[in-house]
């Protein structure tokens, strides 16, 4: 199981839940199994959500492969320069 920090707008999107537990090998199943548990989120992850996996930043990069010792943060994506 990895533990995934939901930071911002998506923690009131998943019922203020800071942190879910899914299983997950990438970054890719983990949003297959965060849909299958909270299908609120779905919209925002259409819109965009990047991932920090212990400090470096990620954006659509499924396959990133991640367990339970990595610190994982999911967080919508930031547009505008």
């Amino acid at each position: 199981m990895v533990r995934i920090k939901l930071w911002g707008s998506l923690r009131s999107l998943a019922g203020d839940r800071e942190v879910l537990e899914v299983e997950a090998r990438t970054l890719k199943e983990a949003i297959d199994a965060i849909l299958e548990e909270v299908p609120a989120l779905e919209p925002q992850i259409k819109r965009g959500v990047s991932f920090s996996v212990d400090g470096l930043v990620y954006r659509d990069s499924w396959f990133v492969p991640i367990d339970e010792a990595k610190e994982i943060v999911m967080m919508p994506r930031m547009v505008g320069g």
